[in-house]
């Protein structure tokens, strides 16, 4: 099971360590003040007061190459470059870090973060998006957990049909349409036979916990 170790429980951290501990991940939530880590503790693998700048007791926690790193401080830039660079010297491959601006999210790119989210932004372009192109499918939640989402099919379906992938059977998913995004054209409701390819785009609708099985 892949391992996340979040270090920072603020709102965005919290909800991290939420979603992907409900997602099925073994999620480790740090963070120095103890009301913080016991706000999670029902929902992680493990939740631990301690500081995420000392390396020592990092090193102790046991984080590895393979783990993924979030990192959440919001505007503590000097907190957020400091565990980046530790991560960086004990080889993490996979460091996220929230960062409020683009100068901090340069900063942070320079010592070694492999992806730096700016929350704020990014919702306020999906929602000016939404607004733009309202008939832009990406996420709508329907009633009794269903939802409609537009993902890239995963590579073992590349080569196959519908039908060989028993998507209805073994998913409990309808594909209900396909956005080929090389040739910019939709295919509605496709057929049984329909093969699958790099370069495409599936809509599907099915439960969450369902969609979260698709590999």
């Amino acid at each position: 099971m892949k391992r996340v170790i979040v270090i920072g429980l603020g709102i965005f951290g919290v909800n991290i360590v939420r979603e992907l501990y409900e997602g099925g991940f073994e999620v480790y939530a740090i963070d120095k003040k103890k009301e913080s880590v016991q706000k999670v503790k029902d929902f992680s693998t493990k939740a631990i007061v301690a500081d995420g700048t000392d390396n020592e007791v990092m090193e102790l926690i046991g984080i590895q190459e393979d783990d993924t790193v979030v990192i959440s401080f919001g505007e503590d830039l000097a907190a957020s470059t400091l565990i980046t660079l530790h991560m960086k010297q004990l080889k993490v491959k996979n460091i996220i870090v929230k960062a409020p601006n683009e100068e901090h999210k340069l900063i942070l790119e320079k010592v070694g973060a492999t992806d730096v989210i700016i929350p704020e932004k990014e919702i306020a372009g999906k929602v000016a998006k939404s607004i733009i192109s309202p008939n832009v499918l990406d996420y709508l939640p329907l009633s009794d957990g269903y939802m409609i989402l537009e993902m890239a099919p995963p590579d073992s379906f590349f080569g196959k049909t519908i039908a060989e992938l028993q998507l209805r059977n073994k998913y409990h998913i309808e594909v209900i349409a396909i956005r080929d995004v090389l040739m910019d054209r939709v295919h509605m409701i496709p057929q049984a036979g329909f093969v699958f390819k790099d370069g495409e785009v599936m809509v599907i609708v099915g439960k969450e916990a369902d969609i979260r099985k698709i590999k």
